[in-house]
């Protein structure tokens, strides 16, 4: 621990005695004493790559030069507003509400996707504008035209997607909700779909090691996400949709602001599936039927000028799938060989709470506790095979940031409690437990947004189970020239792996489980440690007089100790610790460009090189092409007074070639190749914006029709030794047409 101490206070010495001009300033909603702040309003130097984003209580800091003089400032919903600065100042900007003006009028669309030059983490924020541009009904499905996460199928029978960063699957990913864990423990298989698309307000995805104040568990990086807010949220909004497939969904929200200080929200989502769907002919439905009720209440309390804000959360979901065999019935097929099939039902409970105060006499001071409670309860059969799981989970944040000297050395320090109880049950075996873990974190930040910035953090947690360990956390940013950002981090994660509920897919098959270890914690097993390295490089350019940049990224995880999961023998699947390397590594460059007015091309090539030692020797990653190609094209004309205009957006995957786990030893009509072909998925969507009100949109997945020919390995003998549905390599549905609408007052 002395060591990681030398090292953090060596990194920092250096950098005490930067200096820069610069502009600060916080911007409001209004004039007058009740005045909030905008969080996430731009800020950027006009003509200029220079740019900032205000924090949650609408403060910013922006370098000066004498190059540029015109500072514009705006935000959604309000008029932006043109200030000429001369001169290093603090600047205080109220801007006006848009429904208090005749004539609203655009100075710069903010971009859907944004990334910042200044901060030294490797942090892409995707706003409610990109989520908008494909059918996003849940989590799960957010990030189709983003090239930062890569999204496939878990396994033949769910239709669930998994959602991958750096070559590493969602558990070695940190998902939180408003930077309170959200979706882990017994939620790690489905719980990306119990978000629903019009809850997020914006999502931001950081690469590689994240901060140590949400917790050691982040290996690969973090996707937190950000919900929509009562205060800023429309009074009353109303989603629908439907595919051809017959899933239909249904979105509302209610929000209303009760008095100066409160507001409230009530969300209401509903989806269902009752269509049977066999296009491959298998026998075997290629989509889930499913229901899903999900009802959250959430109240937001601001009162500017005494210093506080607070936002707190009650959620109730019932959700439940039906899969397996097309003629599959409950009442009459359960635990029998008439037919196989699974129900999965899942009923939870959370609820968390934000408490913040910012000290009035003293604007960069405040003190901030976040807390949390969720049930989580699943009954699940897969054939023969029971899965049930309850998971009560407790945990509490308590932030405390200031400075050190003045406003470019800031500091985090804190203190974390958490408690997990699970109680699970596989067939007949009880693996119920309970982890707690409370632990300390101090985080150094340096902001010379000129030159360099910096954080630097580290935390010391206890475990029942994990024992005592340090987690060490580092980010510098370097400007070198005008519009580069240069990046490098590296951080240590470590995480108790829940191996039956992060790999459920695995039930449906007639694998045998086989858990080799006795000696660990963790169902007998050694907890999961790595180390995450990288850099970045971003760079904005202006060709031919349009805007672009350019992104290099290189990240290596390089695992200590990991939780192994064995396919290579197809009539069971081993659990058991690292013994030898396992590494992933990821290169990816990415091109954003303005190619004519308000048609942008966005594309990146992506490089995979995850391998493992298994005891067979070392092989690649299975199910994950090394080769990925994106192409992101999106148009929208002119918006007219009255906000109509038509929006455009076409969306290409080229996905390379795939190691497929080995089958050699199955029957002949039983196996599968040594790799997958490589395969193209095509997705649109128009949208018609009839006003500021009402829009409606029209959109297709898969429009190249791109089928795996057999998704479950054995359908025509369910019940045998070869039965699997696990090897899924490409889409199960074929082509598929969507339609819905918005409307909002």
């Amino acid at each position: 621990m002395n060591k990681y101490i030398i090292i953090l206070i060596m990194a920092m010495l250096p950098l005490f005695g930067f200096s820069q001009e610069k502009v600060e300033g916080v911007v409001l909603d209004s004039e007058g004493s009740n005045a909030l702040g905008l969080s996430g309003a731009s800020v950027y130097w006009k003509d200029s790559q220079t740019g900032v984003v205000t924090n949650f209580d609408g403060e910013f800091s922006i370098p000066y030069t004498k190059e540029f003089n015109t500072l514009i400032i705006s935000y959604v919903g309000f008029q932006s507003d043109t200030l000429t600065i001369n001169e290093p100042k603090t600047i205080r900007i109220a801007l006006k509400s848009s429904n208090e003006l005749d004539e609203v009028v655009v100075q710069q669309k903010r971009d859907a996707i944004q990334k910042t030059y200044f901060s030294p983490q490797n942090v892409i924020t995707v706003n409610s504008d990109e989520l908008l541009k494909a059918a996003c009904c849940n989590l799960a499905e957010s990030f189709e035209t983003n090239p930062a996460i890569d999204v496939n199928l878990s396994d033949g029978l769910t239709g669930t997607k998994q959602i991958e960063m750096l070559g590493l699957t969602s558990p070695y990913l940190l998902i939180t909700q408003e930077n309170i864990p959200m979706v882990r423990g017994a939620s790690q298989a489905y719980g990306l779909t119990f978000t629903p698309g019009t809850w997020i307000e914006s999502i931001q995805i950081t690469k590689g090691a994240g901060s140590v104040v949400n917790g050691y568990e982040s290996i690969s990086g973090q996707i937190n996400t950000e919900l929509v807010k009562p205060l800023t949220d429309k009074a009353v909004f109303v989603n629908g949709y439907a595919n051809q497939n017959g899933r239909y969904e249904l979105n509302t929200h209610f929000n209303r602001k009760l008095t100066d200080k409160w507001s409230t929200g009530l969300y209401i989502h509903g989806n269902k599936r009752t269509q049977k769907e066999d296009n491959n002919n298998d026998g075997f439905l290629d989509a889930p039927l499913a229901n899903q009720l999900n009802v959250m209440n959430r109240w937001q309390y601001q009162d500017a000028e005494k210093g506080w804000v607070s936002f707190f959360n009650v959620r109730f979901l019932n959700d439940e799938k039906q899969v397996g065999q097309v003629d599959f019935n409950p009442d009459t097929d359960k635990f029998t060989t008439n037919a196989w099939g699974s129900e999965i039902d899942t009923r939870r409970f959370d609820t968390s709470l934000k408490l913040g105060y910012v000290f009035p006499e003293l604007p960069f001071q405040s003190l901030g506790f976040q807390t949390s409670y969720s049930l989580h309860k699943q009954d699940s059969y897969f054939g023969f095979r029971t899965y049930d799981i309850n998971h009560e989970s407790l945990y509490s944040n308590l932030i405390f940031n200031s400075i050190i000297g003045d406003t470019r050395n800031k500091f985090k320090t804190g203190i974390t409690f958490a408690y997990d109880g699970y109680d699970e049950m596989v067939s007949s075996t009880d693996y119920s437990r309970v982890d707690r873990s409370v632990g300390a974190f101090m985080e150094y930040s340096y902001e010379n947004l000129e030159k360099v910035s910096l954080t630097a953090g580290l935390r010391v947690d206890n475990h029942n189970r994990l024992g005592t360990f340090v987690t060490p956390r580092f980010h510098i940013r370097y400007t070198p020239w005008e519009n580069g950002s240069l990046r490098g981090s590296f951080g240590r994660g470590k995480r108790a792996a829940n191996i039956f509920a992060e790999n459920q897919q695995l039930f449906g098959s007639a694998r045998t489980i086989n858990i080799a270890g006795t000696d660990g914690e963790v169902y007998g097993l050694e907890p999961e440690d790595a180390w995450n390295y990288g850099f970045s490089f971003l760079q904005g350019f202006n060709f031919l007089n349009k805007k672009g940049d350019i992104t290099l990224d290189y990240y290596i995880t390089d695992f200590k100790n990991q939780v192994v999961v064995d396919w290579e023998n197809p009539q069971e699947v081993s659990f058991y610790n690292l013994d030898g390397d396992s590494s992933a590594k990821s290169f990816q460059v990415e091109v954003n460009y303005e190619l004519l007015s308000r048609l942008n091309l966005r594309t990146s090539y992506k490089f995979y090189d995850v391998s493992t030692d298994y005891n067979s020797g070392n092989l690649q990653k299975p199910l994950l092409a090394q080769h990925r190609f994106f192409v992101n094209l999106g148009y929208e004309t002119e918006a007219k007074e009255n906000g109509s205009q038509w929006k455009f957006d076409y969306t290409l995957h080229r996905v390379g070639e795939k190691r497929l786990p080995d089958t050699n030893s199955n029957p002949e009509q039983y196996r599968l190749g040594e790799y997958s072909s490589p395969y193209s998925l095509m997705n649109a969507q128009i949208t018609k914006v009839f006003s500021k009100n009402v829009e409606v949109y029209l959109g297709g997945e898969n429009l190249s029709e791109v089928q795996q020919d057999n998704p479950v390995l054995g359908a025509n003998d369910s019940f045998g030794p070869n039965f699997d549905t696990t090897i899924v390599f490409a889409p199960i549905m074929g082509r598929m047409f969507y339609a819905g609408f918005r409307f909002k007052i």
